[in-house]
C-alpha cells in the first residue's frame, strides 16, 4: 500500500514546494551521474573484458530509469497520483538488475571470460562510492518529509548501487592483485538477493517511515528493517 501524507501531519504547503524542488534536484544530479558513469563503466568493462564493469554500467541505466520514474512523477503538481505508477517502474528495474547480476555473476562463477586489470574501473568504482550514498541520504530524508514512497524507494535504489560500486571495488582489487576472480560474483549474488527483496517493497509500497514519528510495527511504514535508524544517524 502506499499510505503516505495524512491529514495535519504532513509539512506546510510552501516546505513541500520546497522539498518537491528538492527531490527534483537530486534526481537530475541522479540522472546525470550514472549515464556518465554507464558509458565508463561499460566502455572500460569492454576494454578489459569485465563482466562485472559491464553488469555494473547495466546497473547505472537501470538507475537511471528509476531515477527518470520519479522525475515524471513530480513533474506534475499533484505528484501523489502518480505514485504507484512510478513505484512499479522502480520495483522492475530492481527485478531488472537482479536478473542481470545473477546471470553475470553465474557465468562469472563457471568461469566465462577472465577479465583483465581496470584502471578506470577502479577510480570509477572508487568515486562512486563516495558520490552515491551522499544523494541516497539527501533523498531519502527529502522523501520521508514529504511522504514519498517512489521518492524513498529510489533512493534505496542509489543505496543499491552504492553496495555494488563497494563490491564491484573489491572484486577489481582481489582479480588485479591476487587473481581471485569468485570475490566478485558470490558478492554480486548477496547484492541481487537484496535487489529482490527491495523490488518486492516497492512493488507493494512498502517504504519504511516515509512519514517522520507516523507507523505502528506490523504497518508499511514501520521500522521494522531498520532504515529510520540510518536516517537518524544521518542527521547527527
Amino acid at each position: 500500500m502506499t499510505a503516505l501524507n495524512l491529514p495535519g501531519l504532513g509539512p506546510a504547503p510552501a516546505r513541500r514546494a520546497v522539498l518537491r524542488r528538492r527531490i527534483r534536484l537530486l534526481v537530475g544530479a541522479t540522472i546525470a551521474y550514472n549515464v556518465i558513469e554507464a558509458a565508463v563503466a561499460i566502455t572500460a568493462g569492454t576494454m578489459a573484458s569485465s563482466a562485472a564493469l559491464i553488469g555494473f554500467g547495466l546497473d547505472s541505466i537501470v538507475e537511471v530509469a528509476s531515477a527518470a520514474a520519479v522525475a515524471w512523477q513530480f513533474s506534475a503538481t499533484d505528484h501523489e497520483r502518480r505514485e504507484k505508477t512510478a513505484l512499479r517502474v522502480i520495483a522492475i528495474s530492481f527485478f531488472a538488475l537482479a536478473a542481470y547480476v545473477s546471470f553475470d555473476a553465474v557465468r562469472a562463477l563457471l568461469g566465462t571470460g577472465e577479465a583483465e586489470h581496470s584502471t578506470p574501473g577502479l577510480i570509477l568504482a572508487a568515486l562512486s562510492l563516495m558520490i552515491m550514498p551522499i544523494l541516497s541520504a539527501a533523498q531519502r530524508r527529502a522523501g520521508r518529509e514529504l511522504g514519498s514512497a517512489s521518492a524513498v524507494a529510489d533512493s534505496r535504489q542509489t543505496l543499491l548501487c552504492t553496495y555494488l560500486s563497494g563490491v564491484l571495488l573489491v572484486g577489481l582489487a582481489l582479480n588485479s592483485l591476487f587473481g581471485w576472480s569468485w570475490a566478485d560474483p558470490i558478492a554480486a549474488l548477496v547484492i541481487a538477493a537484496v535487489a529482490v527483496k527491495e523490488g518486492r517493497d516497492a512493488w507493494r509500497g512498502d517504504t519504511c517511515c516515509t512519514i517522520p514519528g507516523v507507523g505502528e510495527p506490523g504497518t508499511s511504514t514501520a521500522c521494522s528493517d531498520g532504515c529510520c535508524t540510518a536516517d537518524e544517524n544521518d542527521k547527527r
